[in-house]
Protein backbone atom coordinates (compact mmCIF):
# COMPACT_ATOMS: atom_id res chain seq x y z
CA UNK A 1 0.00 0.00 0.00
CA UNK A 2 1.35 3.62 -0.48
CA UNK A 3 0.38 6.36 1.08
CA UNK A 4 -3.03 8.19 0.08
CA UNK A 5 -2.64 10.62 -2.89
CA UNK A 6 -2.79 14.05 -1.83
CA UNK A 7 -4.74 17.11 -3.53
CA UNK A 8 -3.08 20.19 -3.74
CA UNK A 9 -5.16 23.14 -4.42
CA UNK A 10 -3.42 25.76 -6.41
CA UNK A 11 -3.98 29.66 -5.15
CA UNK A 12 -2.70 32.52 -7.82
CA UNK A 13 -2.76 35.68 -5.87
CA UNK A 14 -1.91 37.25 -9.38
CA UNK A 15 -3.33 39.91 -11.96
CA UNK A 16 -1.79 37.77 -14.64
CA UNK A 17 -1.79 33.83 -14.14
CA UNK A 18 -2.82 31.84 -17.40
CA UNK A 19 -6.16 30.32 -15.91
CA UNK A 20 -7.52 32.29 -13.35
CA UNK A 21 -5.67 35.78 -13.44
CA UNK A 22 -6.89 38.68 -11.02
CA UNK A 23 -9.55 36.90 -9.61
CA UNK A 24 -7.96 35.75 -6.48
CA UNK A 25 -5.71 39.38 -6.34
CA UNK A 26 -7.06 40.78 -2.80
CA UNK A 27 -6.19 39.20 0.02
CA UNK A 28 -9.51 38.61 1.57
CA UNK A 29 -10.57 37.12 -1.51
CA UNK A 30 -7.86 35.06 -1.64
CA UNK A 31 -7.61 33.88 1.76
CA UNK A 32 -11.77 32.68 1.79
CA UNK A 33 -10.86 30.59 -1.54
CA UNK A 34 -7.99 28.63 0.65
CA UNK A 35 -10.74 28.21 2.91
CA UNK A 36 -13.08 27.02 0.04
CA UNK A 37 -10.35 25.11 -0.97
CA UNK A 38 -9.58 23.13 1.90
CA UNK A 39 -13.40 22.51 2.33
CA UNK A 40 -13.29 20.44 -0.62
CA UNK A 41 -11.03 18.29 0.37
CA UNK A 42 -7.54 20.12 -0.23
CA UNK A 43 -4.68 18.66 1.80
CA UNK A 44 -2.33 21.67 1.46
CA UNK A 45 -3.08 24.86 -1.02
CA UNK A 46 -0.30 26.13 -3.01
CA UNK A 47 0.16 29.82 -2.97
CA UNK A 48 2.00 32.08 -5.65
CA UNK A 49 2.44 35.42 -6.05
CA UNK A 50 4.50 35.30 -9.00
CA UNK A 51 3.06 34.33 -12.57
CA UNK A 52 5.73 31.28 -14.51
CA UNK A 53 3.22 30.72 -17.46
CA UNK A 54 5.37 31.98 -20.72
CA UNK A 55 5.89 36.01 -21.11
CA UNK A 56 4.78 36.56 -17.53
CA UNK A 57 6.01 39.96 -16.74
CA UNK A 58 8.55 39.57 -13.05
CA UNK A 59 7.50 40.66 -9.97
CA UNK A 60 10.15 42.10 -7.69
CA UNK A 61 10.29 40.45 -4.41
CA UNK A 62 8.76 42.72 -1.90
CA UNK A 63 5.54 42.91 -4.08
CA UNK A 64 5.71 39.08 -3.97
CA UNK A 65 5.38 38.80 -0.64
CA UNK A 66 2.83 41.84 0.06
CA UNK A 67 0.67 39.22 -2.09
CA UNK A 68 0.98 36.34 -0.56
CA UNK A 69 1.79 36.48 3.21
CA UNK A 70 -1.04 37.74 4.48
CA UNK A 71 -2.66 34.91 2.38
CA UNK A 72 -0.12 32.45 4.30
CA UNK A 73 -0.56 34.22 7.64
CA UNK A 74 -4.07 33.98 7.53
CA UNK A 75 -4.23 30.11 6.57
CA UNK A 76 -1.32 28.78 9.00
CA UNK A 77 -3.30 30.33 11.78
CA UNK A 78 -6.31 28.45 11.13
CA UNK A 79 -4.50 25.37 11.01
CA UNK A 80 -4.36 24.87 7.64
CA UNK A 81 -1.01 23.81 5.89
CA UNK A 82 -0.01 25.78 2.74
CA UNK A 83 2.75 26.02 0.64
CA UNK A 84 4.86 28.72 -1.07
CA UNK A 85 4.97 28.57 -5.00
CA UNK A 86 8.10 30.66 -5.50
CA UNK A 87 11.45 30.81 -7.19
CA UNK A 88 13.04 33.23 -4.91
CA UNK A 89 14.37 32.56 -1.65
CA UNK A 90 14.03 35.66 0.17
CA UNK A 91 9.99 35.00 -0.53
CA UNK A 92 10.23 31.15 0.43
CA UNK A 93 12.00 32.17 3.32
CA UNK A 94 9.90 34.65 4.79
CA UNK A 95 6.47 32.38 3.89
CA UNK A 96 7.85 29.80 5.97
CA UNK A 97 8.24 31.68 9.12
CA UNK A 98 4.70 33.09 8.80
CA UNK A 99 3.36 29.23 8.45
CA UNK A 100 4.25 27.70 5.24
CA UNK A 101 4.62 24.08 5.40
CA UNK A 102 6.44 23.63 2.02
CA UNK A 103 8.25 25.48 -0.31
CA UNK A 104 7.33 24.55 -4.06
CA UNK A 105 10.16 25.89 -6.35
CA UNK A 106 9.29 25.20 -10.50
CA UNK A 107 13.23 25.78 -10.87
CA UNK A 108 13.93 23.42 -8.02
CA UNK A 109 16.92 26.04 -6.85
CA UNK A 110 18.40 26.63 -10.52
CA UNK A 111 17.06 30.25 -10.37
CA UNK A 112 17.71 31.98 -7.37
CA UNK A 113 21.30 30.34 -5.70
CA UNK A 114 20.21 31.08 -2.52
CA UNK A 115 17.17 28.97 -2.67
CA UNK A 116 18.79 25.64 -1.53
CA UNK A 117 20.16 27.05 1.68
CA UNK A 118 16.74 28.80 1.89
CA UNK A 119 15.56 25.48 1.83
CA UNK A 120 17.97 23.42 4.03
CA UNK A 121 17.33 26.38 7.40
CA UNK A 122 13.34 26.06 6.32
CA UNK A 123 14.01 21.82 6.30
CA UNK A 124 15.94 22.34 9.71
CA UNK A 125 14.34 25.00 11.68
CA UNK A 126 10.70 23.81 10.17
CA UNK A 127 10.45 21.15 9.18
CA UNK A 128 9.66 22.13 5.69
CA UNK A 129 9.08 20.26 2.40
CA UNK A 130 11.09 21.13 -0.57
CA UNK A 131 9.57 20.45 -3.51
CA UNK A 132 12.01 20.40 -6.69
CA UNK A 133 10.57 21.19 -9.93
CA UNK A 134 12.31 20.32 -13.04
CA UNK A 135 12.77 23.44 -15.79
CA UNK A 136 15.20 24.45 -18.45
CA UNK A 137 15.13 28.33 -17.46
CA UNK A 138 12.16 31.00 -17.57
CA UNK A 139 8.93 29.58 -19.84
CA UNK A 140 9.75 29.42 -23.64
CA UNK A 141 6.21 29.22 -25.35
CA UNK A 142 8.36 28.42 -28.69
CA UNK A 143 9.99 25.11 -27.05
CA UNK A 144 13.40 25.98 -28.31
CA UNK A 145 14.82 23.92 -25.21
CA UNK A 146 12.12 21.06 -25.53
CA UNK A 147 15.13 18.68 -27.67
CA UNK A 148 15.48 15.95 -25.39
CA UNK A 149 16.64 13.01 -27.21
CA UNK A 150 14.94 11.11 -24.02
CA UNK A 151 12.90 13.65 -22.11
CA UNK A 152 12.05 10.51 -19.34
CA UNK A 153 15.52 9.66 -18.93
CA UNK A 154 17.04 13.10 -18.89
CA UNK A 155 13.99 14.79 -16.68
CA UNK A 156 14.69 11.56 -13.98
CA UNK A 157 18.37 12.53 -13.85
CA UNK A 158 18.12 15.94 -13.71
CA UNK A 159 15.56 15.48 -10.59
CA UNK A 160 18.44 13.36 -8.79
CA UNK A 161 20.96 15.62 -9.54
CA UNK A 162 18.93 18.56 -7.96
CA UNK A 163 17.80 16.34 -5.10
CA UNK A 164 21.03 15.35 -4.26
CA UNK A 165 22.69 19.04 -4.56
CA UNK A 166 19.19 20.14 -2.34
CA UNK A 167 20.45 17.08 0.32
CA UNK A 168 24.04 18.39 0.49
CA UNK A 169 22.88 21.53 0.89
CA UNK A 170 21.30 20.64 4.17
CA UNK A 171 17.75 19.58 3.16
CA UNK A 172 16.15 16.68 4.91
CA UNK A 173 15.92 13.90 2.78
CA UNK A 174 12.29 12.79 3.88
CA UNK A 175 11.39 16.08 3.13
CA UNK A 176 12.31 16.55 0.01
CA UNK A 177 8.96 16.18 -3.19
CA UNK A 178 10.40 15.81 -6.94
CA UNK A 179 7.88 17.65 -10.11
CA UNK A 180 8.45 16.43 -13.69
CA UNK A 181 8.15 20.20 -14.69
CA UNK A 182 4.82 19.28 -16.78
CA UNK A 183 4.63 21.79 -19.47
CA UNK A 184 8.21 23.50 -18.73
CA UNK A 185 9.90 23.60 -21.50
CA UNK A 186 8.49 20.05 -22.56
CA UNK A 187 6.10 19.31 -25.31
CA UNK A 188 2.97 18.14 -25.07
CA UNK A 189 3.69 14.58 -26.52
CA UNK A 190 7.17 14.82 -24.14
CA UNK A 191 4.44 15.67 -21.02
CA UNK A 192 2.78 12.71 -21.72
CA UNK A 193 5.62 10.07 -21.80
CA UNK A 194 6.48 11.55 -18.77
CA UNK A 195 3.46 10.63 -17.10
CA UNK A 196 3.60 7.27 -18.72
CA UNK A 197 6.89 6.20 -17.73
CA UNK A 198 6.05 8.06 -13.59
CA UNK A 199 7.50 4.89 -12.16
CA UNK A 200 11.07 6.07 -13.49
CA UNK A 201 10.76 9.12 -11.26
CA UNK A 202 9.12 7.28 -8.00
CA UNK A 203 12.15 5.14 -8.41
CA UNK A 204 14.28 7.57 -7.00
CA UNK A 205 12.83 7.46 -3.95
CA UNK A 206 11.27 10.73 -2.94
CA UNK A 207 7.53 11.26 -3.57
CA UNK A 208 6.39 12.56 -6.59
CA UNK A 209 3.95 15.75 -7.64
CA UNK A 210 2.04 15.85 -10.65
CA UNK A 211 1.04 19.73 -11.93
CA UNK A 212 -1.05 19.04 -15.26
CA UNK A 213 -3.79 20.91 -14.26
CA UNK A 214 -5.36 23.22 -17.01
CA UNK A 215 -1.95 23.06 -19.20
CA UNK A 216 -1.54 22.90 -22.84
CA UNK A 217 -1.01 19.51 -23.15
CA UNK A 218 -4.50 18.80 -21.83
CA UNK A 219 -6.00 21.06 -24.69
CA UNK A 220 -3.74 19.86 -27.07
CA UNK A 221 -4.88 16.73 -26.13
CA UNK A 222 -8.65 17.34 -26.21
CA UNK A 223 -8.21 18.92 -29.17
CA UNK A 224 -7.47 15.60 -31.44
CA UNK A 225 -11.03 14.91 -30.28
CA UNK A 226 -12.16 17.57 -32.07
CA UNK A 227 -12.88 19.36 -28.12
CA UNK A 228 -11.80 22.72 -28.27
CA UNK A 229 -11.57 24.12 -24.27
CA UNK A 230 -10.34 27.36 -22.48
CA UNK A 231 -8.33 26.33 -19.74
CA UNK A 232 -11.33 26.57 -16.94
CA UNK A 233 -12.90 23.97 -19.51
CA UNK A 234 -10.02 21.39 -18.93
CA UNK A 235 -10.95 20.55 -15.44
CA UNK A 236 -12.34 17.26 -15.99
CA UNK A 237 -9.74 16.22 -17.89
CA UNK A 238 -7.25 17.60 -15.69
CA UNK A 239 -9.13 14.99 -12.97
CA UNK A 240 -9.02 12.07 -14.95
CA UNK A 241 -5.27 12.82 -15.24
CA UNK A 242 -5.33 12.80 -11.29
CA UNK A 243 -6.73 9.41 -11.42
CA UNK A 244 -4.26 7.81 -13.43
CA UNK A 245 -1.01 9.75 -12.03
CA UNK A 246 -2.30 8.42 -8.43
CA UNK A 247 -2.83 4.89 -9.71
CA UNK A 248 0.96 5.26 -11.11
CA UNK A 249 2.00 6.26 -7.55
CA UNK A 250 1.86 10.01 -7.65
CA UNK A 251 2.38 11.65 -4.19
CA UNK A 252 -0.08 14.42 -4.94
CA UNK A 253 -1.62 15.98 -7.71
CA UNK A 254 -1.42 20.05 -7.71
CA UNK A 255 -4.46 21.23 -9.46
CA UNK A 256 -7.32 24.22 -9.50
CA UNK A 257 -10.52 22.37 -9.30
CA UNK A 258 -9.75 20.42 -6.01
CA UNK A 259 -13.38 19.33 -5.93
CA UNK A 260 -13.61 17.25 -9.02
CA UNK A 261 -10.13 15.64 -8.38
CA UNK A 262 -11.50 14.64 -5.09
CA UNK A 263 -13.98 12.80 -6.56
CA UNK A 264 -11.98 11.05 -8.66
CA UNK A 265 -9.68 10.02 -6.17
CA UNK A 266 -12.77 8.11 -4.18
CA UNK A 267 -13.96 6.81 -7.20
CA UNK A 268 -10.30 5.26 -8.35
CA UNK A 269 -10.16 4.33 -4.71
CA UNK A 270 -13.47 2.67 -4.80
CA UNK A 271 -12.42 0.65 -7.94
CA UNK A 272 -9.57 -0.07 -6.16
CA UNK A 273 -11.07 -1.33 -3.12
CA UNK A 274 -13.39 -3.59 -5.33
CA UNK A 275 -10.34 -6.09 -6.34
CA UNK A 276 -10.03 -9.44 -4.41
CA UNK A 277 -7.43 -8.94 -1.74
CA UNK A 278 -6.81 -5.20 -2.68
CA UNK A 279 -6.53 -1.59 0.04
CA UNK A 280 -7.06 1.34 -1.79
CA UNK A 281 -3.83 2.89 -2.12
CA UNK A 282 -5.15 6.29 -3.68
CA UNK A 283 -7.15 8.48 -1.36
CA UNK A 284 -7.41 12.11 -1.32
CA UNK A 285 -5.28 13.19 1.28
CA UNK A 286 -8.74 14.82 3.63
CA UNK A 287 -6.85 14.21 7.08
CA UNK A 288 -5.54 17.86 6.81
CA UNK A 289 -8.49 19.39 5.75
CA UNK A 290 -11.17 20.05 9.34
CA UNK A 291 -13.72 21.07 6.88
CA UNK A 292 -14.14 17.50 5.98
CA UNK A 293 -15.42 14.80 8.36
CA UNK A 294 -13.09 11.97 8.84
CA UNK A 295 -15.51 9.08 9.03
CA UNK A 296 -17.03 10.39 5.81
CA UNK A 297 -13.65 10.72 4.15
CA UNK A 298 -12.93 7.37 4.85
CA UNK A 299 -16.16 5.91 3.76
CA UNK A 300 -15.64 7.00 0.50
CA UNK A 301 -12.89 4.45 -0.02
CA UNK A 302 -15.16 1.61 1.74
CA UNK A 303 -12.72 0.28 4.23
CA UNK A 304 -14.23 -1.37 7.01
CA UNK A 305 -15.21 -0.50 10.62
CA UNK A 306 -11.98 0.31 12.68
CA UNK A 307 -13.71 -2.76 14.96
CA UNK A 308 -13.09 -5.27 12.19
CA UNK A 309 -14.46 -8.06 13.28
CA UNK A 310 -15.17 -11.33 11.35
CA UNK A 311 -18.87 -10.65 10.00
CA UNK A 312 -21.23 -11.96 12.90
CA UNK A 313 -22.24 -15.66 12.68
CA UNK A 314 -18.92 -16.67 11.58
CA UNK A 315 -17.06 -19.35 14.27
CA UNK A 316 -13.84 -18.63 14.55
CA UNK A 317 -10.62 -20.40 15.05
CA UNK A 318 -9.98 -22.42 17.56
CA UNK A 319 -7.17 -21.71 20.55
CA UNK A 320 -3.92 -23.63 21.42
CA UNK A 321 -1.51 -23.66 17.96
CA UNK A 322 1.54 -21.38 16.96
CA UNK A 323 0.20 -20.34 14.52
CA UNK A 324 0.67 -16.79 12.72
CA UNK A 325 -0.54 -14.43 10.12
CA UNK A 326 2.38 -11.69 9.59
CA UNK A 327 1.19 -8.41 7.59
CA UNK A 328 4.46 -5.60 7.13
CA UNK A 329 5.25 -3.27 5.82
CA UNK A 330 2.08 -1.37 5.37
CA UNK A 331 2.65 2.14 5.01
CA UNK A 332 0.00 4.68 6.41
CA UNK A 333 0.30 8.70 5.75
CA UNK A 334 -1.09 10.53 9.58
CA UNK A 335 -0.80 13.42 11.76
CA UNK A 336 1.30 11.92 15.00
CA UNK A 337 3.90 13.67 16.33
CA UNK A 338 4.74 16.06 18.92
CA UNK A 339 6.29 19.12 16.69
CA UNK A 340 3.45 20.96 14.91
CA UNK A 341 4.69 21.05 11.75
CA UNK A 342 4.04 16.78 12.16
CA UNK A 343 0.53 17.53 13.05
CA UNK A 344 0.26 20.20 9.97
CA UNK A 345 1.86 18.07 7.52
CA UNK A 346 1.68 14.49 8.44
CA UNK A 347 4.01 11.63 7.53
CA UNK A 348 4.19 7.85 6.19
CA UNK A 349 4.45 5.32 9.14
CA UNK A 350 5.02 1.96 8.51
CA UNK A 351 3.19 -1.07 10.56
CA UNK A 352 4.73 -4.64 10.93
CA UNK A 353 1.67 -6.63 12.91
CA UNK A 354 1.77 -10.67 13.51
CA UNK A 355 -1.43 -11.93 15.04
CA UNK A 356 -1.97 -15.67 16.86
CA UNK A 357 -4.44 -17.28 15.72
CA UNK A 358 -5.59 -21.23 14.80
CA UNK A 359 -5.43 -21.77 11.62
CA UNK A 360 -6.14 -25.30 11.17
CA UNK A 361 -9.50 -25.31 10.81
CA UNK A 362 -9.46 -22.55 7.51
CA UNK A 363 -7.08 -24.84 6.14
CA UNK A 364 -8.86 -28.00 6.25
CA UNK A 365 -12.31 -26.10 4.90
CA UNK A 366 -10.41 -24.33 2.57
CA UNK A 367 -12.77 -21.56 4.53
CA UNK A 368 -12.28 -17.69 5.06
CA UNK A 369 -14.57 -17.36 7.57
CA UNK A 370 -12.38 -19.37 9.85
CA UNK A 371 -9.53 -17.29 9.86
CA UNK A 372 -8.62 -13.73 9.77
CA UNK A 373 -8.87 -12.07 6.60
CA UNK A 374 -5.87 -10.27 5.74
CA UNK A 375 -7.15 -7.95 3.83
CA UNK A 376 -9.70 -6.47 6.70
CA UNK A 377 -6.82 -6.96 9.02
CA UNK A 378 -4.81 -4.22 6.84
CA UNK A 379 -8.11 -2.06 6.24
CA UNK A 380 -8.47 -1.84 10.26
CA UNK A 381 -5.06 -0.99 11.20
CA UNK A 382 -4.83 1.77 7.74
CA UNK A 383 -8.21 3.25 9.70
CA UNK A 384 -6.74 3.07 13.17
CA UNK A 385 -3.58 4.75 12.25
CA UNK A 386 -4.89 7.77 10.37
CA UNK A 387 -7.53 8.68 13.07
CA UNK A 388 -7.00 11.24 15.92
CA UNK A 389 -3.84 12.91 15.88
CA UNK A 390 -1.38 11.68 18.69
CA UNK A 391 2.17 12.50 20.18
CA UNK A 392 3.46 9.21 20.45
CA UNK A 393 3.92 6.41 18.33
CA UNK A 394 3.45 3.87 21.83
CA UNK A 395 -0.39 5.30 21.52
CA UNK A 396 -0.21 4.41 17.73
CA UNK A 397 1.00 1.24 18.58
CA UNK A 398 -1.37 -0.04 21.50
CA UNK A 399 -4.08 1.41 19.24
CA UNK A 400 -3.47 -1.11 16.27
CA UNK A 401 -2.65 -3.73 18.82
CA UNK A 402 -6.65 -2.87 20.04
CA UNK A 403 -7.26 -3.09 17.06
CA UNK A 404 -6.03 -6.44 16.13
CA UNK A 405 -7.45 -7.87 19.73
CA UNK A 406 -10.94 -7.58 18.00
CA UNK A 407 -10.56 -9.98 15.23
CA UNK A 408 -12.65 -12.91 16.25
CA UNK A 409 -10.09 -16.05 16.87
CA UNK A 410 -6.96 -13.19 17.65
CA UNK A 411 -5.30 -14.80 21.09
CA UNK A 412 -2.10 -12.03 21.24
CA UNK A 413 -0.47 -9.35 18.65
CA UNK A 414 3.04 -8.15 18.02
CA UNK A 415 2.53 -4.60 17.16
CA UNK A 416 5.39 -2.53 15.65
CA UNK A 417 4.93 1.10 14.68
CA UNK A 418 8.35 2.38 12.14
CA UNK A 419 8.52 6.09 12.05
CA UNK A 420 11.02 6.27 9.29
CA UNK A 421 10.70 10.49 8.56
CA UNK A 422 11.07 10.93 11.96
CA UNK A 423 12.41 14.87 12.53
CA UNK A 424 15.81 13.54 13.80
CA UNK A 425 19.25 15.46 13.32
CA UNK A 426 21.35 13.07 12.88
CA UNK A 427 21.71 10.41 10.40
CA UNK A 428 19.60 7.33 10.83
CA UNK A 429 17.76 4.39 8.63
CA UNK A 430 14.70 4.26 11.36
CA UNK A 431 12.80 4.45 13.91
CA UNK A 432 10.22 1.79 15.91
CA UNK A 433 8.80 0.46 18.96
CA UNK A 434 6.84 -2.54 19.32
CA UNK A 435 4.18 -3.91 22.05
CA UNK A 436 3.16 -7.12 22.56
CA UNK A 437 -0.40 -7.78 23.54
CA UNK A 438 -2.23 -10.76 24.67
Amino acid sequence: MSAPTLVMGVLNVTPDSFSDGGRFAAAETAIARGRELFSQGAAIVDIGGESTRPGATPVPVDEEQRRVLPVVRALAAEGLETSIDTIHAETALAAVAAGAGSINDVSGGAHDPAMLDAAALASAEHGARFIIGHWRGIPDPAHQRSDYADVVAEVRDALAVRAEAAIAAGVDRGRIVLDPGLGFDKTGEQCWRLLANLDQLTALGHPVLIGASRKRMIAEALARSGVEADPAARDLATSVVTALAAGSGAWGVRVHDVAGSVQALAVAGAWEAARPGSRPSFRPGFETSPAVDMGSAVDMADPISTAGHIPAGASGPRGGSGDRIVLTGLEVYAHHGVFDFERRQGQRFVIDAEVAVDLRDAAAGDALERTVHYGELAEAIAAAVERDPVDLIETVAERVAAVALGFEGVRSATVTVHKPDAPIAATFADVSVTVVRP
